[in-house]
């Protein structure tokens, strides 16, 4: 069967926004901690807050932004939200105050928490059952193309111009999706099996967190979450703290980071394959751990392109396995509820920079550590689970 005709159109078309989205995202994101240090002389508390705030609304918002679209439709939730999340970003160029930063990342964590359980619902409802874990890996590399992409540009469009451009260049770009947008989804009728009238949102967040189960995974992915926002918070003031130039060298980690998914993900992937779940996840969990313990003790460029491949060969072995998990043990009517639900996990990403802010401050030697420690103790709660 030839690749183009693996899965549905519509999902092909999706995963191509993906990368076209994820593009214009990482022009920016990545280097917002920088941005507000560099520009606004925030603090590293102020600064942990910002990136922080993102997550945190993702949290509780992922949840309602599942529901609403296993209630109202996926084509409704993904353009509304395509939208606001494009006016974020022209907030974000237009801002000089540092506390408003707080305010528009919470936006964007919002905006993230509906957009990404409506657009995987999507997909999951044009794809067979047996094609739905390569799915998750597919995705999980159209992230990773932009992410190879976006930070060098982002780099060279705030060196030539302005570091504001990157943003008002974004919010174009997500503009310019949801109008292709609306033409697409209207070609195409939706596949969604809808959740009955007397089903409401307190019945089913009765019943979602009576899942003995999920609130393991949701557990164990806590820890996970926080420890990996040390590489958006933390890790590029630590290492601008211990290198000049230090921002060259994060935006060669974020594309690193990027290219090593890409190249060894099919290999990782065939050996996870012959591996039971909890065994990818365990082996996951232990590179993560051993990165950020290399990160802590690196002093060089070439010691922190080591822990940073370490660091993303755990990645590759935990992060498609959680939501594809997250998918098979979710009832028909509530796939897009159950993956909202999981982004309760990203409490760990709020709690992540807001922690690794203050280690920075107090224990800065021992950061690394006392994260890749916290990150370990994810896998009795995946044990317990399976």
């Amino acid at each position: 069967m030839k690749l183009i005709h693996y899965f549905h159109p519509l999902v092909w078309i999706i995963l191509f926004g993906t990368i076209f989205t994820r593009i214009a995202s990482f022009m920016t994101m990545p280097f917002l901690a920088i941005y507000l240090h560099n520009v606004h002389g925030a603090s590293p508390m102020l600064i942990g807050l910002t990136i922080g705030i993102a997550p945190l609304f993702a949290t509780f918002g992922g949840f309602l932004g599942g529901y609403l679209t296993d209630r109202f439709g996926r084509k409704v939730i993904i353009i509304v939200t395509i939208f606001v999340w494009g006016s974020v970003f022209f907030g974000f160029a237009l801002t000089t105050f540092a506390l408003l930063f707080v305010a528009l990342n919470a936006i964007n964590g919002l905006c993230r928490s509906f957009f990404e359980p409506a657009t995987q619902a999507l997909m999951i409802d044009f794809t067979d059952n047996e094609k739905k874990r390569r799915l998750f890996s597919v995705r999980y590399t159209a992230i990773n193309i932009a992410a190879v992409i976006g930070p060098l540009v982002g780099v060279m469009i705030s060196t030539l111009a302005s570091p504001v451009i990157p943003f008002i260049i974004t919010g174009v770009m997500y503009v310019v999706y949801g109008l292709f947008l609306i033409g697409v989804l209207n070609k195409y009728e939706m596949r969604q099996k809808r959740l009955a009238d007397g089903q409401n949102i307190a019945s089913i967040l009765r019943v979602v967190f009576s899942d003995y189960k999920l609130l393991l995974f949701l557990a164990g992915g806590t820890l996970i979450g926080l420890g990996y926002a040390q590489f958006d918070s933390t890790l590029p003031q630590f290492i601008q703290l211990k290198l000049e130039d230090g921002v060259k060298l994060y935006s060669l980690l974020i594309s690193l980071n990027a290219v090593v998914v890409l190249i060894l993900q099919l290999p990782i992937s065939m050996l996870a394959e012959k591996i039971s779940i909890l065994a990818s996840l365990i082996a996951g969990i232990i590179f993560f751990a051993l990165g950020l313990v290399l990160f802590g003790m690196a002093n060089t460029a070439w010691l922190f392109i080591i822990a940073m491949i370490v660091f993303t060969i755990g990645e590759i072995f935990a992060f498609p396995m959680m939501n594809a998990v997250i998918e098979e043990i979710a009832p028909e009517t509530q796939k897009a509820t159950y993956l909202g639900a999981s982004q309760l996990k990203n409490i760990g990403g709020f709690i992540g920079p807001v922690l690794g802010g203050w280690l920075l401050i107090h224990l800065q030697a021992q950061l690394f550590f006392i994260v890749a420690l916290l990150v370990l103790m994810s896998i009795p709660f995946y044990r317990r689970a399976f």
